[in-house]
């Protein structure tokens, strides 16, 4: 498969012995983990494996998936630790003021008066809003929420970020 791949989950373990599998999910979209989706699992070294999620279901903060085919705990024990991915094309189209994580992560955040902040490495998505993660040149990460009052502008094109920092959130 030649076309970009970007993930929306990690295999963390197995689950029970029928072939669920316990997913980390890094995706925001609901139905991302519907069935009947295709996924790809990629295996370090490997090319992608297309499976078709046959059953969904959440669990103690994580997604439990089964795919056809595999109704086996020994047939899920060697993807353990693999990621999965979608191809560019099932990626929908987002709202204004919407964005896809990797078109966020790796820009550089400065402020209104043009000072360079750093590179955003992470997002989290604790409740609310999500917070992004700055890796700062000079000191600690800084976590800055990605609300109307702090984020200016995003300029996906140009992978720059622009803040209007409030009292207090690069100390």
């Amino acid at each position: 498969m030649t076309e970009q791949m970007f993930t929306v989950g990690k295999i963390v373990n197995t689950h029970g012995i029928k072939g669920e599998v316990k997913v980390l999910r890094i995706t925001d979209f609901d139905d991302r983990f519907e069935v009947g989706n295709d996924v790809y699992i990629i295996k370090h070294g490997q090319k992608p494996i297309k499976m078709t999620i046959s059953s969904h279901r959440v669990h103690k903060g994580f997604d439990l998936l089964q795919f056809e085919g595999y109704q086996n705990i020994n047939d899920m024990i060697a993807f353990k630790g693999c990621e999965l991915k979608i191809p560019q094309s099932q990626q929908a189209e987002l709202a204004e003021h919407e964005f896809y994580y990797h078109e966020i992560i790796g820009c550089t955040m400065v402020t209104q008066a043009g000072e360079e902040i750093g590179t955003i490495t992470e997002i989290l998505s604790p409740g609310a809003n999500d917070v992004w993660v700055v890796e700062r040149k000079n000191g600690k990460n800084a976590l800055i929420p990605y609300i109307e009052d702090v984020v200016i502008d995003v300029d996906v094109e140009a992978k720059k970020v622009t803040i209007s920092p409030m009292e207090g959130l690069l100390d």
